[in-house]
């Protein structure tokens, strides 16, 4: 398959392109900057990173098997189907409706995974941020759903666990209709669902929550960082849910593009027990045990933690149990994820 991929400078970006090219897909990203510029991945030679940015910037450069051998996680030259797999970039701002169809039409992917977005959450609630907020989240998410629709590709969209009203301890079901965001960020990314989903039929909407990954700043990187200056730190302890690891998404995603099992769904690492959602203290224990640090957590409620300019949902958990019963694999246990995440951090 062909695969447009949007952020692809971003955690879930960065994480899909390395899947989709393990798979021998055809694998186009794109993002506002210039180039393939996330960080490369330690694991990855020399010679791959600048393969890799020399398709950046020749728009359609191309790996070779044997560079591919050290590509990280699963993506081994072992797993490679074909004898070549290629990789271009387009430097693209999807708020430029003229631009997003061009490169749509001009690339005739047959799938689109659209991971960009605007997620400062508390940043989305200032006045002067609106527009630019509503302009990627709502206008850029329909400019792409409707350039989808023009080549007949399908288009898989990342949302959140913000779309609902965050109350509660029932789990949200993926074809819930009990849309209440709490903060401007929740109000974008549901409009950006409706946009997907009243333009096309071939779509996916994958809700997800408290992502980590390699290319980027997250929860868990910044409770490593504190913990090497602090030996406490306050986190809440009423806002309930699980992580997403972007690398596990990824793989889960792109099972995904190569089906037609359209539809909504959810999406985060597996509770280790049924129903066991945690806390983001409970995610600052776990981060600390799997780094081997003596930093005490202490727990607090959301009004005493202060400081967020934007309303948090208490309530983020999301059943998953429709992956299974459309035939995906769920994602790892959490713990495992973190775990496998911190060790990636810390070699």
């Amino acid at each position: 398959m062909r695969i447009f991929v949007t952020g692809v400078n971003g955690q879930l970006g960065f994480d899909c392109v390395y899947e989709l090219i393990g798979r021998g897909h055809e694998v186009i990203g794109s993002d506002v900057a210039g180039e393939f510029a996330g960080e490369i991945p330690g694991g990855l030679s020399g010679e791959v990173q600048t393969k890799l940015l020399e398709s950046s910037k020749e728009v359609q450069g191309k790996l070779s098997s044997e560079s591919s051998r050290e590509i990280p996680g699963n993506l081994s030259a072992d797993n490679y189907p074909t004898s070549e797999r290629v990789f271009s970039y387009v430097s693209l701002d999807i708020t430029d409706p003229a631009a997003t169809k061009k490169a749509i039409t001009e690339t005739r992917p047959d799938a689109i995974i659209h991971c960009a977005s605007w997620t400062a959450v508390d940043a989305a609630e200032d006045e002067e941020n609106k527009p630019k907020v509503r302009a990627v989240n709502v206008n850029g998410t329909r400019y792409l759903a409707e350039a989808a629709k023009a080549v007949d590709a399908a288009m898989l969209y990342i949302s959140t666990d913000y779309v609902f009203g965050g109350l509660g301890t029932r789990p949200w079901q993926p074809d819930d209709t009990g849309f209440a965001p709490l903060n401007y960020y929740g109000q974008t990314k549901r409009e950006g669902e409706q946009n997907v989903s009243s333009i096309l039929d071939k779509f996916f909407v994958v809700r997800i929550s408290w992502a980590f990954g390699r290319n980027g700043k997250n929860f868990i990187r910044t409770m490593i960082n504190v913990g090497k200056t602090h030996d406490t730190v306050r986190v809440v302890d009423d806002q309930i849910g699980t992580p997403t690891y972007t690398l596990d998404l990824a793989r889960l995603l792109a099972d995904m593009i190569e089906t037609d099992r359209y539809g909504f769904y959810h999406a985060t690492n597996s509770e280790s027990t049924p129903g066991g959602y945690i806390s983001w203290a409970d995610l600052a224990e776990e981060t600390y045990r799997a780094a081997g640090m003596d930093v005490k957590v202490i727990r607090v409620s959301s009004e005493e933690y202060g400081l967020s300019k934007a309303a948090r949902p208490k309530n983020s958990r999301l059943e998953k149990s429709k992956l299974n019963d459309s035939g995906f694999m769920p994602l790892p246990d959490w713990k495992d994820a973190v775990g496998r995440y911190v060790r990636e951090l810390l070699e």
